[in-house]
C-alpha cells in the first residue's frame, strides 16, 4: 500500500475530525492502525487535544464550550495569622566526600603501591638481595628451561635483566626467588589476619 496524495488528504481530514487511527485504517483499507499512527507522526499531525481517548470524536467543541457552566470566581483568600519565625537550622561543616571507586590509572603509568596480604618477610628479602648480587644477569633471549626467570629492574630501561641462576626442578625460579614467589598456604593465611 502506498500513501497517495488522495489517501494522505483523507487521513489529514479524518485526523482533524478526531477519528481514531483504527477508524482511519478501516476507512482507507489496506493499512494498519500502526501505519496510520506512523504517517500521522511523519506528517506532524499528532497535536490533538490531550485527554481524548482513541475513538472519541470531539462533540462540537464550540457548542460544548458555550453550554458549559462558567466557573465562579474564587473568593478572596482569608488573611492568615502571622506565623512564628522558624529557628535557623544548625549549620554543620560538611564531611569530606568519600571516594566511591579507586582512581583510574592511565595506561602506561605505574600503579600506585597497593597494600598486600602477601608481604614478604625481611629474611627472604635479604636472601634475595644476596642472590641478586651473584645473579648471571641474562637477557630474555638467553633464558632456558634451567635458568631462573625472575625479572629484575624496569623493563622499559636498558638496565633490565633476569636472574639466570639454576632454577629449581619444576619451577621457573632459583631457590631464593621460589621462596618469595611461592609461599606456603598457612603463611599467607596468617598474614591476612
Amino acid at each position: 500500500m502506498s500513501w497517495t496524495d488522495e489517501r494522505v488528504e483523507t487521513l489529514k481530514k479524518m485526523w482533524a475530525e478526531g477519528q481514531s487511527a483504527s477508524q482511519i485504517a478501516k476507512e482507507l483499507g489496506g493499512v494498519t492502525r500502526n501505519a496510520v499512527i506512523g504517517k500521522v507522526h511523519r506528517l506532524g499531525l499528532s497535536n490533538r487535544t490531550p485527554g481524548k481517548g482513541e475513538g472519541e470524536a470531539d462533540p462540537a467543541p464550540e457548542a460544548a464550550k458555550a453550554a458549559a457552566p462558567q466557573p465562579k470566581p474564587a473568593a478572596a483568600p482569608k488573611a492568615e495569622a502571622p506565623r512564628p519565625p522558624r529557628p535557623e537550622p544548625e549549620v554543620r561543616p560538611a564531611a569530606p566526600p568519600t571516594p566511591m571507586r579507586k582512581p583510574v590509572v592511565p595506561a602506561g603509568q605505574p600503579l600506585p603501591p597497593q597494600p598486600s596480604a602477601n608481604e614478604i618477610s625481611p629474611e627472604a628479602l635479604a636472601k634475595v638481595g644476596e642472590i641478586e648480587k651473584k645473579a648471571r644477569r641474562l637477557s630474555l633471549m638467553e633464558l632456558t628451561e634451567r635458568t631462573c626467570k625472575w625479572p629484575i629492574g624496569d623493563p622499559a630501561t636498558e638496565d633490565f635483566w633476569f636472574c639466570g641462576l639454576p632454577a629449581q626442578p619444576g619451577k621457573p625460579y632459583c631457590e631464593a626467588h621460589v621462596g618469595v614467589a611461592f609461599q606456603p598456604m598457612s603463611a599467607r593465611r596468617d598474614r591476612r589476619r
